[in-house]
C-alpha cells in the first residue's frame, strides 16, 4: 500500500489565521514594529538558559550539576515544584522536596499529579548522574509519609526522596541527548505505526518495576478512538470548569519579561508557535487581551485536542495497583524514563492529563477510562499519546537550579 503523507498540523494554522485576521485593525493603528517590541523581540529569554547544553558547568558541586539537568522535567502546568537541599556533611547526598507553594489544587485537588512530578525530576537527574560518571540511589520517604490531615506542611518537612551519588566509570546512558529536548508535542502526529522495536524498546523500562506498576502500549483502533474521545471530553470539561481556568490564567506569561520573572507556567510556545509568530501574537494579546479569552481559549483548546488525538497512532498508559504517594512518584520516574527514551527513538509525545484529574465535574469520564482501562482498581497515573513528529515544538521556560535550592 502507499503510504500517505503526514497530515499538516492544521489546527496550528486556524488558531493563527482567526488571531491574526481579527487584530488587523490594531495592526495598522499600532505598526508592525511595536507590536513585535510589546512582544518581547528585544528582551533576552533568560528562562531559556537552563536548555543550553552547558549550562551545568557553572556549578562546581556534582549535586548541582545534576539538578541543572534535572529542573528541564516535564511537570503538571510546568509549575516545577522542587525544591532541593544539599546536604552539608556528605557531599554525595541531596534531598527532594515538594514546593508546597507551586501547587495547583483546582486540576490536581490531592496534589496526585504534584508527586508524579517529583517523579520525572529524580528520572532525569538518573540519567544526567550517569552521564557525568556517577551512579545514583534513591530513597523514598526516608523521613516517613505525609499527614495528609496537613498536607501543605508535610510536604514542606518531609523529602520525597534521599539522593546519593557515587562515583562510577561504568555509568553509562543512551538517553542524554533527549534531556535537552521538547518533552511535549501537542501536534497531530504522523500516520506511520509504532514499529515493534520501538514498542518493545518504551515497554522494557517497566520490566524492573516495582510490583503493580505497569506500562501499556495501546494501538489497536478501538482502543485510539476512545481514549482519543474521552481526551476530548476531558478537554472540554476543563475548559467549563472554572476554578480550573483561572488557575491556568494565574499562569500563563504572554510577555517575555513576565516569562522571564516566572520562569514557569504556560505561554503560547505550549501551541507550538515560536519565532517571529510567538512576538506577533504576545503582543496582540498583551495589547488586545479580550483575543485570548476564556472563551476564545477554551475553543482553541478544544480544536486541538480533537485535531490531535485524530492523528495519534499510539496511546500509552502507567498504571499502578493503588495511589499511595510512593506509587505516584514511581509512576513519574517511569514515565521520565519512558519520555527521555520516546525522544531517544525519534518520537514525541503529550500528556492527555484532564481525563484523569480527580475533580468533581470530571467524575464521569475518570470512571469510565478506569473501568475501561484499570478494571482491577488500579489508577491511572498517566495517560499520553506517542508518534512521529510533524512539526517541531520549541522548549518552554525553566527555573534557574539555583533557585530550588534551601538551605538545609
Amino acid at each position: 500500500m502507499t503510504a500517505h503523507a503526514p497530515r499538516p498540523p492544521r489546527h496550528r494554522a486556524r488558531t493563527v489565521t482567526l488571531i491574526v485576521v481579527g487584530s488587523v485593525v490594531a495592526l495598522g493603528a499600532l505598526g508592525l514594529g511595536a507590536v513585535l517590541t510589546v512582544g518581547g523581540v528585544f528582551v533576552t529569554p533568560r528562562y531559556l538558559e537552563p536548555w543550553a547544553a552547558d549550562y551545568h558547568e557553572q556549578f562546581d558541586d556534582p549535586r548541582m550539576q545534576v539538578v541543572a539537568h534535572a529542573v528541564l522535567a516535564p511537570s503538571g502546568h510546568n509549575m516545577q515544584p522542587w525544591i532541593v537541599e544539599l546536604d552539608p556533611t556528605d557531599p554525595d547526598v541531596l534531598t527532594l522536596f515538594v514546593d508546597a507553594d507551586r501547587l495547583t489544587p483546582a486540576v490536581d485537588p490531592f496534589a496526585r499529579q504534584t508527586m508524579v512530578s517529583q517523579g520525572t525530576f529524580l528520572a532525569y537527574l538518573e540519567v544526567a548522574a550517569a552521564e557525568l560518571g556517577f551512579s545514583t540511589a534513591i530513597e523514598l520517604f526516608p523521613d516517613g509519609e505525609y499527614d495528609e490531615t496537613a498536607l501543605a506542611a508535610s510536604m514542606t518537612a518531609l523529602p520525597v526522596a534521599r539522593i546519593t551519588l557515587s562515583q562510577d566509570a561504568a555509568a553509562s546512558t543512551d538517553d542524554y541527548a533527549s534531556l535537552f529536548l521538547s518533552d511535549t508535542n501537542r501536534a497531530p502526529y504522523g500516520p506511520d505505526a509504532l514499529t515493534a522495536d520501538q514498542i518493545g524498546a518504551l515497554t522494557e523500562l517497566a520490566d524492573d518495576a516495582p510490583d503493580g506498576l505497569s506500562l501499556t502500549m495501546l494501538t489497536d483502533q478501538a482502543d485510539l478512538t476512545a481514549l482519543g474521545d474521552l481526551a476530548t471530553v476531558g478537554t472540554r470539561i476543563e475548559t467549563e470548569y472554572a476554578a480550573a481556568t483561572a488557575e491556568s490564567d494565574a499562569v500563563f506569561h504572554a510577555t517575555e519579561q513576565s516569562k522571564n520573572d516566572a520562569r514557569s507556567g504556560f505561554g503560547v510556545e505550549g501551541q507550538g508557535t515560536s519565532g517571529f509568530m510567538k512576538y506577533l501574537l504576545q503582543g496582540l494579546i498583551t495589547i488586545m487581551p479580550s483575543i485570548n479569552d476564556d472563551a476564545a481559549g477554551a475553543q482553541r483548546q478544544i480544536a486541538l485536542t480533537a485535531a490531535a488525538v485524530a492523528n495519534t497512532p499510539a496511546y500509552a498508559l502507567i498504571t499502578t495497583a493503588d495511589n499511595t504517594r510512593a506509587e505516584q512518584v514511581e509512576a513519574g520516574i517511569l514515565y521520565g524514563r519512558f519520555s527521555l527514551r520516546a525522544r531517544t527513538l525519534g518520537l514525541v509525545m503529550q500528556p492527555l492529563s484532564q481525563v484523569i484529574q480527580e475533580y468533581p465535574t470530571m467524575a464521569n469520564p475518570y470512571a469510565q477510562v478506569h473501568a475501561e482501562y484499570a478494571p482491577d482498581g488500579g489508577t491511572i497515573q498517566m495517560l499520553v499519546r506517542v508518534g512521529t513528529p510533524t512539526t517541531e515544538y520549541p522548549v518552554t521556560m525553566r527555573r534557574d537550579a539555583a533557585d530550588l535550592v534551601r538551605l538545609g
